[in-house]
C-alpha cells in the first residue's frame, strides 16, 4: 500500500448481503462528517474492515485481512486500521488482546464510535444517507435485524440479538430513495425476512409490506431471500403469485430434511413438513424458482441422514443450492455435541450432493434453450459479452445468463434474450 492522500478512508466489507448494507450506511455517514471514500484499498490512510463472524471459514478470511492490514501498517503504508462488523462484536476482547496494532476494535451499529474515534471534535449531526456499493441497477433493502429462533447450530442471535422489525414508513421511505437513485431491482433481506413485523404488530407483515413496495412502480423486480420455512405465512405466496414485479423465487434455508437432524438442530419442523412447505411454494407460485441452503456433517449425522437429505435433493429438483460443512461454533447448543462427522466425510457428502444438482441445474438450463427470457444486464466481460440475470437468479449467488449482441446494450436494462445454449451454472443467449 502506497500511502498518498491524507484523510482517505476506505471501508472493505466481508461476509453477507446484510454486511453489504451496513457498509452502506457506514460510508453514507463518513461522507456526512466530511471524510473522502476511497475504493482502493491500496491508496487509503484509514481502512475500516466490516467483518463476518457466522462460521469458521468466515472468521479465518476475516482474521487474514486483519492479518494483512496490519502488515501494511506495520511497513508504514497505512495510517489507521478499525475493525468492526460481526466477527469484532463476538470477538472484541479476545482480538484486542491478540491483535495489537489494530486502532479500535468495535461491534455493530457502531457508526457513532467510529466517526468520534476519527474526528474527535466533530459537533454535525450525522446524516445517514446510503452510498450504494451494488451496481446502480440493484441494491439490498433490509427490513429487520437479528434473530428470535435459536437453531442449535447458529451464532447470529449471538452477534445481532434479538429480531427487531424496521418500521413499514421508513423501509418505504428508504425503498422510494433507492428507486429514485435508479434503483430497478430490489433485494428484501434480513436474518429472516418472514419474522418481519411479529415482533411489532403480532404477525407477519410481510405480505402487506410486498404489496406496498410492489405499488412502488419504478421497481420492476422485487426478490424475496432470506426466508424461514417455520410459520411461514402462506399469505406471502398468493401475494408473489399475483404480483407481476415481483419475481416468482423464494429463497428459503432448509438446513436439513432428516426428522432427527432437524430436532437436533432445534428447527421444530421434520421431514414431512419440509416437503409439503417445496410442494406448497411449487402448487402457490406457477414458475417458481426455489433456492435453499443445506448443512452436512451435522454431529450425529449418519449415512441414513445423509440419504435422506440426498433423495430430497434429487426427487424435489430445487432450482438454486447452497451446500455448506458443519462449523462448530462456540456458545451455540449444538457445541456441546462435538464435531463428530470426520472432515473429509463431510466435504465427500457436500460434494455428493453438488454433483447431483449439477445435473439438476444443467437439465433445467437445457429446456431454456429457443426460449426468450427476461434478463437484467449487470456488466460486461473483457470477451465484449454482456453478462445478466433471470429473475429466478439473485445477484452474486445464482446463476448467469452469457450474452452476445451486436449492438450496445446499456448495463442496468433490462432484455429479451433468446437462449441458445445452457451450462450447469449458466444460460447463454443472443439479442438481434
Amino acid at each position: 500500500m502506497k500511502k498518498k492522500n491524507k484523510d482517505r478512508i476506505s471501508v472493505l466489507t466481508l461476509g453477507c448481503s446484510k454486511n453489504t448494507v451496513d457498509s452502506e450506511n457506514l460510508i453514507g455517514i463518513i461522507k456526512s462528517a466530511g471524510f473522502n471514500i476511497s475504493n482502493d484499498f491500496n491508496n487509503t490512510d484509514c481502512l475500516i474492515i466490516n467483518t463476518c463472524g457466522f462460521i469458521k471459514p468466515a472468521k479465518e478470511e476475516s482474521v487474514q485481512v486483519i492479518a494483512e492490514a496490519t502488515e501494511a501498517k506495520k511497513n508504514g503504508n497505512l495510517k489507521k486500521i478499525i475493525v468492526t462488523g460481526c466477527l469484532a462484536q463476538r470477538y472484541k476482547e479476545e482480538l484486542e488482546k491478540q491483535i495489537t496494532n489494530v486502532d479500535l476494535f468495535t461491534g455493530l451499529n457502531s457508526s457513532k464510535e467510529i466517526i468520534e474515534y476519527l474526528k474527535p471534535d466533530f459537533k454535525k449531526e450525522l446524516i445517514e444517507e446510503r452510498f450504494l456499493l451494488t451496481p446502480k441497477h440493484y441494491a439490498y433493502l433490509k427490513i429487520s435485524e437479528g434473530c428470535n429462533h435459536k437453531c442449535s447450530f447458529c451464532a447470529i442471535p449471538l452477534i445481532r440479538g434479538k429480531h427487531l422489525s424496521r418500521s413499514k414508513a421508513d423501509i418505504l421511505l428508504e425503498a422510494r430513495k433507492l428507486a429514485e437513485k435508479g434503483v430497478k431491482e430490489l433485494n428484501i433481506i434480513a436474518q429472516d425476512t418472514t419474522f418481519y413485523g411479529v415482533d411489532t404488530y403480532g404477525s407477519s407483515q410481510l405480505s402487506d409490506l410486498l404489496k406496498h413496495l410492489s405499488d412502488i412502480d419504478k421497481f420492476e423486480w422485487i426478490r424475496l431471500l432470506y426466508t424461514y420455512p417455520l410459520n411461514f405465512p402462506l399469505e406471502v405466496l398468493d401475494v408473489i403469485n399475483e404480483r407481476q414485479n415481483i419475481c416468482k423465487y423464494i429463497d428459503i434455508p432448509l438446513q436439513h430434511v432428516s426428522s432427527r437432524i432437524l430436532k437436533n438442530m432445534k428447527r421444530k419442523m421434520n421431514h414431512g413438513q419440509t416437503s409439503d412447505m417445496i410442494d406448497l411454494i411449487r402448487e402457490k407460485i406457477s414458475n417458481a424458482a426455489i433456492r435453499s441452503t443445506f448443512i452436512v456433517g451435522f454431529p450425529g449425522e449418519t449415512d441414513k441422514d445423509f440419504k435422506i437429505l440426498f433423495d430430497f435433493i434429487k426427487n424435489k429438483k430445487l432450482d438454486r443450492l447452497g451446500v455448506f460443512t458443519y462449523s462448530r461454533e462456540e456458545d451455540t447448543t449444538a457445541y456441546q455435541l462435538g464435531d463428530t462427522v470426520p472432515e473429509a466425510v463431510k466435504i465427500e457428502r457436500r460434494n455428493l450432493l453438488m454433483e447431483e444438482q449439477m445435473s439438476i441445474s444443467l437439465e433445467r438450463n437445457k429446456s431454456f434453450i429457443g426460449r426468450k427470457l427476461k434478463v437484467i444486464i449487470d456488466d460486461k466481460n473483457n470477451d465484449g459479452q454482456y453478462i445478466g440475470r433471470t429473475e429466478h437468479d439473485a445477484p452474486e449467488v445464482d446463476n448467469s445468463v452469457i450474452i452476445h449482441s451486436k449492438r450496445k446494450i446499456p448495463i442496468g436494462s433490462f432484455q429479451n434474450v433468446e437462449i441458445t445454449d445452457g451450462l450447469e451454472y449458466d444460460l447463454f443467449g443472443a439479442i438481434s
